[in-house]
């Protein structure tokens, strides 16, 4: 029995609509407070169109293997679903503790390489940073933040949380230097 040959066009649409699929079923997941799950089917999602992004090197290059070509809708919805799933991944890291704040930092820088104006991304990257002790980081990305949503009340707390660590920090330093300098 002689198997159908799928033609090179349908495999990337096949692969975007099985990762909206996914999507689709992480955000439910997340909707329901199901964390876990949820992160299940992001990476589900990710793994889909692995290796479709015409940006990024193909492993089987070197035995001849094509990659499927894209139309630019194609192309714009892969790194679209790309984004959604790394923001919402990072959502979902900030709900399960113990929180893993290096890694809600590397998906919402992530999403920021693409939509650097992502105000859920910038916040998240501000949360991450915030936590990670990284406060001038923290600043940038939750200024950011507040210059594009200015009332969110989340943007505000972390600002103001990371504005008195400064200052703190600052504090520190300057009596560091007095008593050295008398």
């Amino acid at each position: 029995m002689a198997s159908a040959k799928v033609p090179s066009h349908a495999i990337p649409e096949q692969r975007l609509q099985q990762a909206r699929t996914f999507k689709e079923e992480g955000n439910h997941c997340y909707k329901e407070g199901r964390f876990r799950d949820a992160v299940s089917r992001y990476h589900w999602a990710l793994l889909q169109i692995k290796g479709l992004d015409p940006n990024m090197p193909f492993p089987l290059q070197e035995f001849m293997a094509d990659k499927p070509a894209m139309t630019a809708d194609q192309e714009k919805e892969l790194y679209t679903i790309r984004c959604d799933c790394y923001n919402n991944l990072a959502a979902c890291l900030l709900q399960m503790p113990p929180v893993n704040y290096e890694r809600v930092k590397d998906y919402s820088l992530k999403v920021l390489e693409r939509q650097a104006d992502n105000v859920k991304a910038l916040y998240r990257a501000g949360v991450a940073f915030y936590h990670l002790g990284n406060y001038d980081k923290a600043q940038h990305y939750l200024l950011s933040a507040t210059s594009r949503q200015p009332k969110d009340a989340n943007v505000k707390r972390y600002l103001q949380l990371t504005k008195s660590q400064l200052s703190i920090y600052l504090q520190q330093e300057k009596q560091l230097y007095m008593g050295m300098f008398g």
